[in-house]
């Protein structure tokens, strides 16, 4: 399905020394398809008109807040308004942003983690179902191409059934007190009224967790967390390691760190099953492994045509040129453009264009809300969930 027209878009976040926001403009103008029209840049006013300023906007479409900008887009014409909101906030004013616009009819797409609280997560499962909105949330690396290939190669039953997944995501930036430093990005993941119960789960393995729940399917049963904060007066854990039982009898190992010296983003996974394992690593992420117990291992490398359908549909160059961490990122946004069209039209949406919905961030808020429990409990805890909607 192609687009009848450029959508356009609105952001709220992402202004001035914003490092995410920038992420998010650039993949939603990858392709064309979208453009940016409005945007709440900052709940300073005068920072929010000068991003606008940077940005070349009309000064009518940067607002000085995301009320006002959710109340006097709604209230333009059809032809004029924008077809759907970008959320980049730190994570305590994802809520209140999406529900606003979504109130109004808006279709939302929002970062990671979706909320807080559960509470607040489930509000958003009931809202998108009562407005019939398109709510996409940017678990990134669901959109690269040997994701996708490993998905499918599960689901065609390449690895028989599943045993056994190792998931883990370390970084080594927040090793130091760099909140106390001046750094922005340290400053509000590391502090509870704005990242919410958790750092270290919340920011990075809750992709982990969902990494491991979009390419295998399993869903948790129960899981058993040690969490800790490793740097002196940091209020959030900086380290988790967990253990995991999934429906049906599988398990798994997550470990996501924020404190491991000398790693940048070394998101990795590795799927176990009767048949064959799968190994795929987010730093080298253009080639997934196969590995079976009666064969050579095989190395599957994006952009070739025999991928699977949905891997290629979401590859912009031919084989052996590196796409990677912004291409993924405009996966999710072109996937939910065409959602957008399609409800926008009355079309029927395409089924290769998967995208991360408001669902799957009602599971990611239970995930991190259960991990800091079994946390602090030093025990195994039920940790099966159904969202609403």
């Amino acid at each position: 399905m192609s687009l009848t027209r450029k959508l356009r878009y609105g952001m709220v976040g992402g202004g001035p020394g914003a490092f995410i926001g920038e992420v998010h403009r650039k993949a939603a103008a990858l392709d064309g398809l979208i453009t940016l029209a409005a945007g709440a840049f900052s709940s300073n006013p005068a920072k929010s008109q000068q991003q606008g300023e940077e940005l070349h906007l009309d000064p009518a479409r940067v607002y000085d807040s995301y009320e006002e900008m959710a109340e006097r887009e709604a209230a333009l014409p059809e032809d004029e308004r924008i077809d759907f909101v970008s959320v980049v906030t730190p994570n305590f004013m994802h809520f209140p942003v999406a529900k606003a616009f979504i109130e109004r009819g808006f279709n939302v797409v929002c970062d990671k983690p979706m909320t807080t609280t559960l509470d607040e997560a489930e509000a958003l499962c009931r809202l998108v179902a009562r407005h019939g909105v398109v709510f996409a949330l940017t678990h990134n690396y669901t959109g690269y191409p040997m994701v996708k290939q490993a998905r499918a190669m599960v689901q065609n039953g390449d690895l028989g059934e599943m045993r056994k997944v190792v998931v883990e995501y370390p970084q080594g930036w927040l090793a130091t007190k760099l909140e106390d430093s001046g750094s922005k990005q340290a400053e509000w993941r590391t502090n509870p009224s704005k990242a919410g119960v958790s750092s270290a789960v919340g920011d990075i393995g809750s992709h982990a967790e969902n990494l491991a729940r979009y390419i295998t399917g399993l869903e948790i049963e129960s899981l058993c967390a040690d969490i800790h904060t490793f740097v002196p007066g940091r209020a959030l854990e900086d380290d988790a390691s967990m253990l995991i039982h999934y429906k049906g009898g599988a398990r798994g190992l997550l470990h996501c760190s924020q404190i491991s010296v000398g790693e940048e983003n070394n998101l990795n996974i590795r799927v176990y099953g009767t048949k064959g394992s799968l190994c795929w690593a987010q730093e080298n992420p253009n080639y997934l492994h196969f590995r079976s117990g009666d064969g050579p291992e095989r190395v599957y490398k994006r952009g070739n045509p025999y991928l699977t359908e949905a891997a290629q549909r979401h590859s912009r160059l031919p084989f052996g040129h590196p796409e990677a961490f912004l291409e993924a990122f405009a996966n999710i946004y072109v996937s939910a453009a065409h959602a957008v069209e399609a409800r926008r039209t009355g079309a029927e949406p395409d089924r290769l264009m998967d995208f991360p919905t408001v669902q799957d961030g009602a599971v990611g808020v239970h995930f991190i809300h259960t991990a800091i429990q079994s946390g602090k409990q030093r025990a195994w805890v039920d940790a099966s969930y159904e969202p609403p909607g």
